[in-house]
């Protein structure tokens, strides 16, 4: 539909299984005066059985230089040229600011630009007083498997 936005079929069966690994995150904190943690290294994998949904999960160093764990899933059914829109959904672990370092839930904005060996996942962290540091985090991530 060439510029237009697309809603996918929420199936996707047309296209194949993709594993991606990561080395983490890059983070731009909107607070600037604080002392968090803008290189986020880790590795993580995401395996992705559709064309709009794929499941996460990984380790990296927060913005409070502790160590946390993520779990989630992709839901991008929004198409714009090489770019995908949508929300990622799971848990994270490791902030003592949130639930003593145990593990919380987190829905976040998500968009995608991939090509044929290399991708990039923008994630929109909104900052929570107190408990979360707001953010815009980039994961270059490197498909290994098609």
């Amino acid at each position: 539909m060439g510029d237009e936005l697309d809603l996918k079929n929420s199936l996707g069966s047309s296209n194949k299984n993709k594993i991606w690994i990561n080395p983490g995150l890059i983070t731009y904190h909107f607070d600037q005066n604080k002392n968090l943690n803008a290189l986020n290294y880790g590795i993580g994998i995401e395996y992705q059985f559709s064309n709009v949904s794929s499941i996460t999960a990984g380790t990296f160093r927060n913005s409070n230089y502790e160590t946390s764990n993520y779990i989630g899933m992709y839901w991008q059914p929004f198409l714009l040229g090489p770019i995908k829109l949508g929300i990622v959904a799971g848990g994270f672990n490791g902030y003592s600011s949130n639930n003593n370092g145990g593990w919380f839930p987190a829905i976040l904005p998500a968009l995608t630009l991939e090509n044929n060996w290399i991708g990039l996942n923008l994630l929109i962290i909104p900052t929570i007083p107190n408990h979360v540091a707001g953010s815009f985090s980039f994961q270059m991530k490197f498909k290994v498997f098609e």
